[in-house]
């Protein structure tokens, strides 16, 4: 973007959190107005004020050079979190006090409508009320302390998830085999080592027979995976660690001094998954064999509806036997929408990340949304349709907003079984 854009983007940034500002500092003066102390009456406003202009401007500091450090770090997400923390917790209170001024409009309009002569001299509108300001605050404490939870602790919260998925031909060899997955670790993002080795230690726990990783190791360059690459590698399975790529593996979202540049980053990348001790996949296929049968494992570069599409099936199942169990690692799971599930080749299951569920919704019994799933039809947990099923795990890091709400970071443990005719 050039820098005309970025400008008028702060603009209306700034103009429209002034404009909040302005509206929650007269809510919070009404608010104080029976306090004794002035002192602390002005303590609260202006402390206020401070904080919130303070937050922006950090945010609009920390947008303005990141595209000079090739990349968002935990610095600017922390100050995008906190801008949206913020403008958040003021569009609700805004919100709850802009219905109670719009009753006190209504209000006052109608009374002197009914009582004009009795009204000679009042004001036109009624005074706005505490209780409106105190509910105001009541409303916007619940966004402000669950995107600090989101931040300080659910964004570590790592989440186990078994699913059983049963299949009519599976090889016998393979009833009961487990595969641990991880996605979207986006490593650039980490700000707590020790918070990441405990989801670390969750996968590890699990003992599965296999372990695949299904793409975007970082958010834009490879060197973002060197401090963690000796805890990743602990993850060891006893049937291999295999990996693919996802799209922000290519470092599409940053500018690089030259294509080149951008072309070394990937082959860097590639390197670092080598490091890891995981085999990644490019577009290919590798037997998987137990007890004298096999299944086929195949690992596709990203293809995702929106994204980059460079990820080629047809490649990558060359070879395999038709009649083969097959298991695909594809990171986006508009992949498995558009390509796989109506493809003449069955593809048994398909392993899948990429929508993070948005790193924000509810999941309880009876109830399941999120965000996300306006952009995405699959975006969490298992699906099935025309006899191929697809599993989306959330996402074993974040990125953007650095935080997890109601969709908690996951280790996914799946176990194949052969459905008893």
């Amino acid at each position: 973007m050039h820098r005309g854009g970025f400008l008028r983007i702060f603009l209306i940034i700034g103009a429209i959190t002034l404009l909040l500002d302005w509206y929650v500092f007269y809510g919070l003066r009404t608010f104080v107005s029976d306090w004794q102390s002035r002192k602390l009456k002005r303590a609260v406003l202006w402390g206020y004020l401070v904080i919130s202009v303070g937050v922006t401007a950090l945010f609009l500091l920390g947008f303005g050079s990141f595209s000079t450090v090739k990349g968002m770090r935990p610095f600017h997400e922390w100050m995008l979190s906190l801008f949206l923390t913020f403008f958040f917790t003021k569009i609700f209170f805004v919100v709850i006090l802009f219905l109670g001024d719009t009753g006190r409009f209504l209000y006052g309009i109608g009374d002197h409508i009914i009582n004009p002569g009795s009204k000679t001299g009042e004001p036109f509108f009624p005074a706005r009320r505490k209780f409106i300001s105190e509910a105001a605050i009541l409303v916007a404490a619940v966004p402000f302390t669950g995107f600090f939870y989101a931040m300080l602790k659910g964004k570590y919260d790592f989440k186990l998830h078994k699913q059983t998925v049963y299949f009519d031909d599976l090889p016998d060899a393979f009833d009961g085999f487990t595969i641990t997955q991880v996605s979207d670790i986006h490593s650039g993002s980490f700000d707590n080592t020790d918070a990441v080795q405990r989801g670390i230690d969750m996968a590890k726990a699990q003992k599965s027979d296999l372990f695949v990783f299904t793409g975007d190791l970082v958010n834009n360059a490879a060197w973002e995976i060197e401090p963690y690459i000796e805890r990743f590698s602990q993850l060891k399975a006893p049937y291999g660690q295999y990996s693919i790529l996802g799209n922000h593996d290519y470092g599409d979202y940053i500018k690089w001094d030259s294509e080149a540049e951008k072309t070394a980053n990937l082959e860097h990348l590639k390197e670092q998954h080598q490091k890891l001790g995981y085999r990644l996949l490019l577009d290919e296929n590798v037997l998987i064999e137990k007890g004298g049968q096999k299944i086929s494992l195949i690992g596709v570069q990203n293809w995702g509806r929106g994204f980059i599409q460079i990820g080629d099936l047809d490649k990558a199942i060359k070879g395999v036997d038709k009649d083969a169990f097959k298991i695909l690692l594809s990171h986006d799971p508009t992949h498995w929408e558009e390509k796989v599930r109506y493809n003449p080749t069955k593809i048994h299951l398909t392993l899948a990340g990429h929508t993070h569920g948005a790193q924000f919704g509810v999941e309880l019994p009876g109830l399941r949304w999120s965000p996300v799933q306006y952009r995405y039809f699959d975006w969490a947990g298992l699906a099935e349709q025309n006899g191929r099923q697809l599993y989306v795990n959330r996402g074993f890091g974040f990125l953007a907003f650095s935080g997890r709400l109601g969709i908690w970071p996951e280790v996914t443990v799946i176990t194949l079984k052969k459905r008893l005719s």
